[in-house]
């Protein structure tokens, strides 16, 4: 596999666009965007998740209505296995964030959740039901072996 590049840049049309290896396209580096790319290069490059099991954008229907992961990673074998919600470094991580999250949840039934806005992180495992905090970001093979 080719070496992922992240954070690549260029202009265009007076906008600052930032290449996304996963998606093999350059995007509007929004600040969001930006939250968006650190997260990707923390999974890939730091937590072991294989680029080819993280769908970026990933759309589903919530109550009927077209919405949109930020991530989704999925297991080998294809099953979403943990939603990654990312907000702008400028938005607070809040009550809010986690319910919009917790409606992707409801959609796909993971069993991983994690918010990121490039300062705070907050990881929950779904456990008979309920969504309990972990104390660290777990690798990928840590979250295949802790599995339900």
């Amino acid at each position: 596999m080719p070496e992922l590049q992240w954070f690549k840049t260029t202009q265009q049309e007076g906008r600052t666009m930032v290449f996304d290896p996963l998606r093999k396209r350059y995007c509007t580096l929004t600040p969001e965007e930006e939250v968006r790319q650190k997260v990707l290069y923390l999974l890939v490059e730091h937590l072991a998740v294989p680029a080819g099991l993280i769908a970026v954008e990933y759309s589903i229907k919530v109550n009927g209505l077209d919405k949109r992961c930020d991530a989704v990673v999925f297991d080998r074998e294809g099953a979403p296995l943990m939603i990654v919600e990312c907000k702008a470094a400028s938005v607070k991580l809040t009550q809010s964030t986690l319910e919009q999250a917790l409606r992707y949840y409801s959609a796909l039934h993971p069993e991983y959740l994690m918010l990121y806005n490039g300062t705070e992180c907050y990881c929950f495992k779904s456990e008979k039901g309920t969504l309990n905090s972990l104390d660290h970001l777990p690798t990928y093979s840590e979250l295949l072996a802790l599995k339900s």
